[in-house]
């Protein structure tokens, strides 16, 4: 799916562990205040090879749902994926996204995340999806609230981001309202 400005939406793919370990190397120090600690290992294509790998797997199983976000050239600059897929009465998944430090602040993260939950509703099937940000991610707040994600809560330590358990703000998105 076109999201404009040159950049497309898609499944993950096998084969796109060189392409991610290229976006992640690219912006590690971008995304370091936003995300864990990352070992060196994981800015290797070897790394990303494993972890696609891994994605799809979990996507067959039912599990998740990855995404890249890839420019004119086919060159990846960002990630959307549902996680933690649960089924039965809650139908849920988590939402986690990010996006090339240089392609920030233009809506592509607003309108890739839209297109997920589109693709949660018609084609997963899902009832609700979650998403967690550092209290002070405005941005991310941003992009959850020009999706229909209401504030549900604050939970302390939450994560472990950037070498320190950190505060989150909770947010959920009903998707047949």
């Amino acid at each position: 799916m076109d999201l404009g400005d040159g950049i497309r939406i898609r499944p993950l793919l096998a084969g796109d562990g060189a392409q991610l370990a290229a976006a992640y190397l690219r912006n590690r120090e971008h995304l370091a205040p936003w995300e864990p600690r990352r070992p060196g290992d994981f800015f290797t294509r070897a790394r990303q090879d494993e972890l696609v790998a891994d994605a799809l797997q979990s996507a067959v199983d039912g599990r998740s749902a990855p995404f890249v976000l890839e420019d004119a050239e086919r060159i990846i600059v960002g990630r959307v994926n549902l996680s933690d897929i649960v089924r039965g009465s809650f139908q849920n998944a988590n939402l986690g996204y990010w996006i090339d430090h240089d392609r920030s602040g233009r809506g592509l993260m607003s309108r890739a995340v839209a297109s997920v939950c589109a693709h949660a509703y018609d084609v997963l099937g899902l009832h609700r999806i979650q998403a967690a940000t550092l209290v002070h991610n405005i941005a991310s707040q941003r992009v959850l609230a020009a999706n229909g994600f209401a504030r549900i809560g604050l939970a302390p330590r939450y994560l472990r981001i950037a070498g320190e358990w950190q505060d989150h703000l909770l947010f959920q998105r009903l998707l047949e309202a």
